[in-house]
């Protein structure tokens, strides 16, 4: 049985100054705390998906998922900044303090932002689009728990993310 923890994010959010698109997750699992970066259990679809969205080689370096991130406008980070967590469960997380998103939309061109799943979204909506009121897109987790979805299928769903800033459907912000 894995043990419940408090913790705080230990990886800082990947963004710089030309970054449009906002991915946000949750927390970090442990195997994300053991690598010190975004998605890194082995069975998370999340990079296998970006790879496959933009045409490239999944990356398997940390330097070459930067790479394949900034090179591309996205920036990525998670809703919370401190929570209560048992192993790696999104349904256990209790005693949420969010991350301060304010460092990534104070800093960048950020103006569409995408939760992977819905317990990302759920935090978004309580805590920063009120602050923000920038919309925020739920889109179905890449996470080995979300069996049921295919890569086929999430790429289907994550396609939007590739919409031009200017699409009538996208969510956007006044600058």
């Amino acid at each position: 049985m894995a043990e419940t923890l408090r913790l705080e994010h230990p990886i800082p959010p990947l963004f710089n100054e030309n970054s449009t698109v906002l991915i946000l997750g949750s927390f970090p699992s442990v195997k994300s705390r053991e690598a010190m970066f975004f998605y890194g259990h082995p069975q998370n679809r999340f990079w296998r998906l970006l790879a496959r969205l933009f045409g490239e080689e999944t990356p398997v370096t940390i330097g070459d998922k930067k790479k394949l991130v900034l090179s591309h406008d996205l920036a990525l980070w998670d809703t919370i900044g401190a929570c209560t967590v048992t192993g790696s469960s999104d349904s256990s997380i209790r005693d949420v303090v969010p991350n301060d998103l304010g460092i990534i939309l104070n800093n960048s061109r950020v103006n569409r932002i995408f939760c992977n799943g819905a317990t990302s979204h759920r935090l978004y909506q309580k805590y920063f689009y009120p602050k923000y009121g920038i919309k925020a897109v739920k889109l179905p987790s890449t996470s080995p728990a979300n069996a049921a979805w295919t890569l086929e299928k999430l790429a289907e769903a994550w396609r939007v993310i590739l919409a031009d800033d200017k699409a009538p459907d996208a969510p956007n912000r006044e600058r």
